[in-house]
């Protein structure tokens, strides 16, 4: 049912089928993790986009008052409730029922970084304390997830290469460090590249494509250093 309702896109009825999946006391196959992923990612995806807009409105006409702009900030409260929902959701799947039971490095790995991705979401539409909150504790999640996959996985690990992907982004987006965005993923990417003829296909593959968006992230990031408008929203890929 969670692969019918992804291919259908109807990505809220396939957060359903998976938070029954991860909540039944089992460590998650692979496809299972991935699945697991996809409907929160894409459920949160869309809202997030939502809220983008809404404040980009909000930011354009500041000093605009009346009905148009309680309706925008209505609006905006209501994404912004419902973003709240699913990673808190998610936040308390992973620390309830999925960090428990890992029984590999990998999962563990993967679940760490996930806790990561929602507290960096989480910190994204917080400001002030909140925000500062969020950021601290999703920095100690991919520390954390970053320690294990240091020692256990190799360098072309997806997962591992996933890590280094979105804890770059942590930095440049949500904390506002881009010479330590760049550090890492320049450190990832250069470590995986020269081992990645050695991987078979499938790994391969997905090594490849995590490469590839570090690669991306980096001419944009190194762009950025070098003197981009100032409050520019990086357009940076991270995993999922």
């Amino acid at each position: 049912m969670a692969r019918l309702a992804e291919q259908s896109e109807r990505y809220d009825d396939m957060v359903e089928f998976m938070r029954r999946v991860a909540t039944l006391k089992s460590d998650l196959t692979l496809e299972e993790r991935n699945l697991f992923s996809i409907a929160y990612k894409n459920s949160l995806g869309t809202r997030r986009a939502a809220w983008r807009v809404l404040w980009a409105m909000d930011a354009r006409e500041p000093q605009r008052t009346g009905p148009y702009m309680d309706c925008i900030n209505l609006y905006r409260a209501k994404v912004i409730k419902e973003m709240k929902t699913i990673c808190s959701e998610m936040l308390k799947i992973i620390e309830e029922d999925l960090l428990p039971l890992a029984s590999t490095t990998e999962s563990r790995v993967f679940y760490w970084k996930l806790k990561g991705d929602y507290l960096r979401y989480t910190a994204e539409f917080h400001q002030a304390d909140a925000h500062t909150a969020a950021a601290e504790s999703a920095h100690d999640a991919y520390k954390t997830a970053s320690e294990i996959a240091l020692n256990h996985l190799t360098a072309t690990h997806p997962v591992r290469l996933g890590l280094a992907l979105n804890f770059s982004v942590f930095y440049y987006e949500t904390i506002n460090a881009p010479d330590k965005a760049c550090q890492l993923a320049k450190a990832a990417f250069d470590e995986a590249i020269g081992q990645l003829e050695t991987l078979g296909e499938e790994q391969y593959k997905d090594s490849a494509m995590i490469l590839q968006l570090l690669r991306d992230n980096l001419t944009l990031w190194t762009q950025g250093v070098q003197g981009a408008a100032v409050g520019e929203e990086s357009k940076a890929a991270d995993a999922r």
